[in-house]
């Protein structure tokens, strides 16, 4: 029972994670693929792409935020032992709705664009990626709710392995729209956004015909799931949100000043989401075992897979800070070779190894709370962590100081740290109720 490694559980946890791990790293190399072809075209295709992306992400990961509640939810379900396949439709639909409200709502947002003060040509491309770009929240929310959906049965692979086949398809994609092949014009960032609506759509569709070919669902619809849906999903919309506007108001507010600092921020996003992809899958495979284990009332289990959990978790981000910090340079030159924007991401990049261990701690954490349902405290504390803390000293030390990325970068980095104490002290009260409700 004192032992932080047990082989049992780690081996459950990697089963369901690496899959997963595989899934996020064609999510974060799909970002790198646009972020690497569009160096390739241009440093002004860099900043449009890191802007229009870091506006659009405040308003899809809303939707997403709400859809990926599905594995928490359906999870406990199974503990329960409640037929859970019958939520399938329920939770397309769900999908569908949402992706269509983004959609109109992105279109809405484009004309405010012009209020932002970016330059001309810099403005031009945003809209344009932007345009473009909103026609993937449909099937993007579409694949998360199946995604979502498989992961609370445990199946894991098909959905991300297509993320893995999707960076192939997008880089296919991206060289043949951005520099114009086989008769195709040359689109610059239009075909660059192009691309990402054909690898979404099609990544949609393959799931939608692997669960009709492997379940037998039958019409079913109950008010009290879409209660669920929003009791649970609201409080991860968002404290997903706030992380999201965390890291890219950067860009947005930055990229007013240069637009180079919205592209070298671009670069080091994509490098550090590379090691954050290994903690967020722990976090998702945490999310469903625990769920489970808290709907069959099993504390000794829940336990378990918490301390090996968040034990992985420790040793892998220990080693991508040490990574971070002995490559910098290298890191950054893997998409640009672009003197002055290395010389603006480097520095930064020892800020990025610095709070690995938290970042990753409270990733693992969200998890863990997910499972349990407790999702509003996580909320709470990524608005005191986040909003409090990291927007308002980053905004401190890289504007009004003038430390641009490099005070920014800091002011998130100190809330890490401070999200990830309060996380832990909040987790240990909550187990310590469960544990006299449970045994």
């Amino acid at each position: 029972m004192n032992k932080i490694f047990e082989f049992k559980y780690i081996k459950e946890l990697f089963i369901l994670a690496l899959p997963i791990i595989m899934g996020n790293l064609g999510h974060i190399l799909l970002g790198a693929v646009d972020c690497f072809v569009a160096g390739k075209y241009s440093t002004g295709a860099i900043s449009a792409i890191s802007i229009a992306t870091s506006i659009h992400a405040l308003l899809v990961m809303f939707g997403i935020g709400l859809t990926i509640s599905i594995s928490p939810i359906l999870s406990n379900k199974r503990g329960a032992k409640t037929d859970t396949k019958k939520y399938f439709f329920p939770s397309l639909k769900f999908a569908i709705l949402t992706g269509l409200i983004l959609m109109l709502l992105t279109f809405a947002y484009i004309p405010l664009l012009d209020f932002f003060g970016y330059e001309a040509a810099l403005l031009h491309d945003v809209k344009l990626f932007t345009f473009i770009l909103a026609f993937t929240t449909i099937s993007a929310e579409i694949s998360v709710a199946i995604k979502e959906f498989l992961q609370s049965f445990e199946i894991v692979f098909l959905p991300n392995f297509l993320m893995i086949i999707s960076v192939f398809l997008n880089l296919i994609l991206n060289w043949i729209f951005v520099f114009g092949k086989f008769g195709i014009p040359e689109m610059g960032v239009a075909g660059i956004a192009l691309a990402t609506v054909i690898v979404r759509a099609f990544v949609a569709i393959v799931l939608l015909i692997f669960c009709f070919s492997k379940f037998k669902f039958q019409w079913y619809d109950e008010k009290d799931y879409y209660k669920q849906i929003f009791k649970i999903g609201l409080p991860i919309s968002t404290s997903i949100i706030i992380e999201f506007l965390t890291f890219n108001y950067i860009a947005i507010v930055l990229g007013k000043i240069s637009g180079l600092f919205a592209a070298a921020h671009g670069i080091i996003l994509v490098i550090g989401n590379a090691s954050f992809m290994i903690p967020l899958a722990i976090s998702n495979a945490l999310a469903v075992k625990v769920g489970y284990a808290n709907g069959a009332r099993d504390y000794p289990e829940l336990i378990k897979y918490i301390k090996n959990g968040i034990g992985i978790t420790i040793s892998v981000m220990i080693i991508a800070s040490g990574i971070f910090a002995i490559f910098p340079e290298q890191l950054i030159r893997l998409f640009t070779n672009d003197i002055t924007l290395v010389s603006i991401a480097v520095p930064v990049m020892y800020i990025v190894a610095a709070y690995q261990l938290s970042d990753g701690i409270q990733v693992s954490m969200s998890g863990i709370y997910k499972g349990l349902k407790k999702t509003k405290f996580v909320m709470k504390a990524n608005i005191l962590g986040y909003m409090l803390i990291g927007i308002s000293l980053g905004t401190y030390l890289g504007v009004f100081r003038k430390l641009y990325l490099i005070g920014c970068w800091a002011g998130i980095a100190i809330s890490s740290v401070v999200l990830s104490a309060i996380l832990i002290a909040g987790l240990f009260v909550f187990l310590q109720r469960l544990k006299k409700e449970y045994l």
